[in-house]
C-alpha cells in the first residue's frame, strides 16, 4: 500500500525517501525505523517540523508525516522512548522538530505537550523496512583523523554551545583554515550542522549521518562519534570543530565521549559554555577535577558581561570570551591552544 506524505522530517534526510511511500501496517519498534504518521491536532507551541531540506514547516491537523523512531531525554523539552510494540492506529508523539517519534513519558511546562500522531505504518522499500541506518556513514572503533579537534561542551542544553561553535568556525575560516564541523550528541535536527556550514565549514555531519536519531542512552556513542569525525577527515580539513548536544551531565553520552582515550588524545582545545556562575564552577569541577581535562576557554551566558568573565578568570583561572560579544577573542584562544601559537 502506498500513501502520499506531505512532510518529510529531517531525520530521514539521507534516505531520498520521496513523497509517495509504500507502507506496511506491521511495525518493527526499533531505533531509526521510518514511520508514516498522521497529525491528530494542530498546536501553537512545538508546531513545526524541520523538513529534509532544512526548511521549517507548520504541522496542520491531518498532515501525513515521515519520521523515525527514537528516544529523547531533554531537560528543557520532552522525554520519550520507543514503545515496546507499535501497530497501525496507535497514537505516539513527535518528540522533536527533526521528526523523532516515540511515546512521550515526561514533559516540561514551558513547552506543553508534544504533538500527537496516529501511526499509519512503517515505510518499506522492496518489501524491506526502511531505517535511517540504510544510508548511514560507517561507525568506527578507531579514530583516524590527522586534523586537531576542538570540542565544545556545555553545562546544559541552551548554554550557548552552537553560538560558540559557529563563531569559532567563522573566524577560523576567515583566517584561512579549512574547517570541518560536527554535532556529536543530541537528538536529530539539521539546523546546527547547516548553521555551521553557513559560517564556512566545508562539511558538517552529525550522529544522524551515522544512522542514529538520538544519542539518548546510546551504548555505541564513541563509535558513532568516531565515524562522524573520520568522515570529516576525508574532506582534507585543517581542524575539526565539534559540538556535543545536552550537557556534560546528562543522558546523551557526553561523558562517555570525554572519557574515551582516543577522543581525549585528539582534542587540542576544550571549550565549555556555562549558563551562570554556579554552572561555570560546577562545570570546571567536572571537567578539570573529575575528568582531568583542561578547559581552554569558557563562554556562554556566564560570560555575558565583565562580572561573570572576571569570576571565571580570577577565581576559576580559566580564560573567558563571550561568543556574542567577543567572538574574535574566543577564536584567538582556540587558535592558540589548537595550533600552539
Amino acid at each position: 500500500m502506498k500513501t502520499h506524505v506531505h512532510k518529510l522530517g529531517s531525520v530521514t534526510y539521507r534516505l531520498d525517501l520521496g513523497h509517495d511511500v509504500s507502507i506496511a501496517r506491521i511495525v518493527e519498534p526499533v531505533s531509526g525505523q521510518v514511520l508514516i504518521v498522521r497529525a491528530l491536532e494542530e498546536k501553537r507551541v512545538y508546531d513545526v517540523l524541520e523538513l529534509a531540506s532544512g526548511r521549517m514547516a507548520h504541522i496542520s491537523k491531518g498532515d501525513v508525516l515521515a519520521g523515525a523512531l527514537g528516544a529523547r531525554s531533554a531537560l528543557r523539552g520532552f522525554v520519550g522512548r520507543i514503545p515496546e510494540s507499535i501497530r497501525a492506529g496507535d497514537t505516539i508523539h513527535v518528540l522533536n522538530l527533526g521528526g523523532v517519534l516515540g511515546q512521550c513519558t515526561s514533559t516540561n511546562r514551558d513547552v506543553g505537550k508534544p504533538l500527537a500522531v496516529e501511526v499509519l505504518g512503517m515505510a518499506v522499500r522492496g518489501g524491506k523496512p526502511v531505517n535511517i541506518r540504510d544510508a548511514a556513514l560507517p561507525t568506527s572503533d578507531e579514530l583516524k583523523i590527522d586534523a586537531p579537534l576542538v570540542l565544545i561542551n556545555g553545562t546544559c542544553m541552551d548554554s550557548g554551545k552552537t553560538r560558540a561553535a559557529v563563531e569559532i568556525i567563522g573566524h577560523l575560516c576567515q583566517r584561512g583554515y579549512r574547517v570541518g564541523a560536527a554535532k556529536l550528541t543530541g537528538v536529530a535536527a539539521l539546523r546546527d550542522p547547516l548553521n555551521m556550514m553557513d559560517h564556512g565549514a566545508v562539511q558538517a555531519y552529525s550522529f544522524v549521518d551515522c544512522g542514529e536519531p538520538s544519542t539518548s542512552g546510546l551504548e555505541t556513542i564513541p563509535a558513532v562519534a568516531k565515524g562522524v569525525l573520520n568522515a570529516l577527515q576525508a574532506h582534507e580539513v585543517d581542524v575539526i570543530v565539534a559540538e556535543t548536544g545536552d550537557g556534560i551531565i546528562g543522558e546523551y553520552g557526553v561523558r562517555r565521549l570525554l572519557e574515551d582515550e582516543q577522543i581525549r588524545a585528539a582534542t587540542k582545545c576544550h571549550v565549555l559554555t556555562a549558563n551562570d556562575l554556579v554552572a561555570a564552577w560546577g562545570g570546571a569541577q567536572v571537567m578539570e577535577n573529575d575528568l582531568g581535562l583542561k578547559i581552554g576557554v569558557m563562554a556562554g551566558p556566564a560570560t555575558d558581561n565583565e562580572v561573570g568573565s572576571r569570576y571565571v578568570e580570577n577565581e576559576l583561572h580559566i580564560p573567558a570570551a563571550n561568543a556574542r560579544t567577543h567572538g574574535e577573542k574566543l577564536a584567538d584562544h582556540v587558535e592558540e591552544r589548537t595550533f600552539s601559537r
